[in-house]
């Protein structure tokens, strides 16, 4: 069938919408109508060349919900109708990681390098003039209409809005589970998190809920400090001095028990304050990416080994996606976790080009493309 949906052509490149073919779905995949999708920095990396698209062009966006209209042949488990959540890390469920309960690190991760469909490199779900176009994260949420793995999907109940339950394909997670699993944050903690967008939101949300004494948001814009203090920040400051200071004077000179480092485009000098902002032991979570290619650090040797600070990096707040998105938004129906208060914008599809320029300015906590019916 036909679809519209966001693609990149080139690199550095800006979504455009086109008109795309989308195949029926096989053995084992859906086929959904999309009903919302975060915009989300990982689609934006890709345009800017951060990160390099597998294939051009590239369909976007890999946070999304949706309800299913075709099942694939001999597929179990979904029918028409369902309404469903994404996860942008399918989950194979058998992998040595996923049996110790790391999903997030599912060997089946590694086909979304690709583009295509994991189980064949030379075979993709959509095409543009006869072209092939890779899925970002085999998904490709700004299409309303997407062919996927079942591998990559979660059953939710229907009376959970889609627009709010998309978030938790990959914002909510990430930033949760930064704090709670990553740093391990307890009751009585001091906590820093630095960069305040859709990520950094819910790692303030995560280390609140976890039972932190005093979460100190940092961020240079003052709309995403006030929405930081609103949803479980104690404190919110402009700069990493200013919070690394605050720290301190909270914990007898010692520091911060963690630093998570949420920022949009990650540096070794984000990563080198949020180890110095610490203290003895404590952990610093490497959350956001960067260049692809650059290999960079800017932090004190000495002070790691002789300190046992830790350096951690988090892929989905190591979570579980088929365990952790159900019990998120268990959580939001219960008015533990907040979800709706995390949308500033919503946009149209043909609109997707000016809301990753108000995320870029930071106008947006998570802005969020509702598709037409």
């Amino acid at each position: 069938m036909l679809t519209r949906g966001a693609v990149l052509r080139e690199t550095p490149g800006r979504y455009e919408v086109v008109e795309l073919e989308v195949e029926d779905p096989r053995q084992g995949e859906l086929r959904v109508q999309m009903v919302a999708s975060g915009l989300c920095h990982s689609d934006d990396h890709f345009a800017t060349g951060d990160q390099t698209p597998p294939i051009l062009p590239f369909a976007g966006g890999h946070e999304g919900a949706g309800i299913v209209e075709a099942v694939g042949p001999g597929t179990t488990g979904f029918a028409e109708g369902d309404h469903v959540v994404f996860s942008f890390l399918p989950v194979c469920g058998r992998c040595r990681f996923c049996a110790r309960g790391l999903q997030n690190l599912c060997d089946l991760g590694a086909s979304l390098g690709t583009g295509a469909r994991p189980e064949d490199p030379a075979s993709f779900r959509l095409s543009l003039d006869g072209q092939p176009v890779g899925q970002m994260a085999g998904l490709s949420t700004y299409c309303e209409h997407t062919t996927v793995s079942t591998s990559s999907v979660i059953k939710i109940d229907p009376d959970i809005p889609l627009e709010v339950a998309c978030l938790t394909g990959c914002g909510v997670g990430t930033g949760w589970g930064a704090a709670v699993n990553s740093a391990a944050v307890r009751p009585g903690h001091v906590v820093i998190v630095m960069g305040i967008g859709g990520i950094g939101i819910n790692a303030v949300q995560g280390a609140a809920h976890a039972g932190a004494a005093a979460v100190i948001a940092v961020d240079p814009v003052a709309f995403k400090r006030e929405s930081a203090l609103k949803l479980g920040a104690a404190h919110a400051v402009a700069d990493m001095d200013e919070a690394t200071e605050l720290a301190r004077s909270m914990t007898n000179g010692q520091g911060a028990d963690a630093a998570i480092v949420t920022v949009g485009v990650v540096t070794g000098r984000h990563l080198g304050e949020g180890l110095e902002a610490v203290r003895k032991a404590g952990t610093c979570v490497a959350v956001g990416l960067g260049e692809s290619f650059v290999r960079d650090g800017d932090f004190n040797l000495h002070e790691l080994v002789l300190y046992q600070k830790r350096l951690q990096g988090s892929l989905f707040g190591a979570s579980s996606p088929t365990a952790d998105i159900p019990a998120q938004l268990e959580m939001y129906r219960q008015g533990a976790l907040k979800l709706e208060e995390l949308i500033t914008t919503r946009y149209a599809l043909d609109d997707v080009a000016a809301g990753f320029d108000d995320l870029k300015a930071g106008r947006n906590l998570r802005g969020v493309i509702v598709h037409s019916a």
